[in-house]
């Protein structure tokens, strides 16, 4: 079994570059359309609620990150309306003297959205990629990072579950009852509440690393074990 301690378990949130749709240039509306032309009885305008989830349209506002340290888990967010600087605070983590025996990360559909979302928009800020994250051309069970959906899969591809779902059938507290995902870009752009966007993510990190355990047979972290270091 790999060492907890080699862990980093992570969870992004991202947001579209505008807010809604009437908001894009006509460049950007051409291309967001072209997007979905192929698909008939699609109204562009009201997929453009999804676009929070593709990289050419969309930025990270929040990187969290948590490891374990002996029985401590310890949980630090990189976050701001500065995309660029985000990146790169999280890269210049990544590649600290203590990480170069390399980090294995580990999301909840890690490897079909968050590494890969950093890697594209790492590459559109002008960031060269750090070694962890240079996964081109990697199916995605090649990429040597763990993935709590992957892990539970089985093998079997068929359906999706989703990180509530595993918390729920693992009996793991997540008290995020205010907010959900589809939120995000509502509580940044209106109620420009980016802490409560931090607090957000730190849960979803503790609650992969929760279901993690659960799935080795190891008790979860307590609550009183865990320390946020901002």
């Amino acid at each position: 079994m790999l060492e907890l301690g080699k862990i980093l378990f992570m969870d992004i949130e991202t947001i579209p570059l505008k807010y809604q749709y009437a908001d894009l240039d006509e460049k950007s509306r051409k291309l967001w359309d072209s997007k979905w032309r192929n698909f008939k009885d699609v109204e562009v305008a009201l997929q453009y609620a999804k676009a929070g989830i593709y990289a050419e349209f969309a930025k990270v506002i929040c990187i969290c990150a948590g490891y374990f340290s002996g029985k401590e888990f310890k949980l630090k967010a990189f976050y701001g309306e500065d995309e660029a600087l985000v990146l790169r605070e999280f890269k210049s983590a990544l590649e600290k003297p203590h990480s170069d025996s390399g980090y294995i990360l580990c999301a909840h559909n890690g490897k079909e959205f968050d590494f890969p979302f950093l890697c594209r928009r790492m590459l559109i800020q002008g960031i060269s990629l750090p070694k962890v994250l240079q996964i081109q051309g990697r199916k995605p069970w090649e990429i040597p990072h763990l993935d709590t959906l992957e892990m539970w899969k089985f093998g079997d591809y068929k359906n999706y579950t989703s990180l509530d779902m595993l918390a729920s059938v693992f009996e793991i507290p997540t008290p995020k009852d205010d907010m959900d995902g589809s939120q995000v870009a509502r509580v940044y752009y209106e109620d420009k509440n980016l802490e409560r966007i931090k607090e957000y993510c730190k849960l979803d990190v503790i609650t992969v690393a929760r279901v993690y355990q659960k799935m080795q047979a190891i008790e979860a972290v307590k609550d009183e074990q865990i320390i946020h270091l901002n």
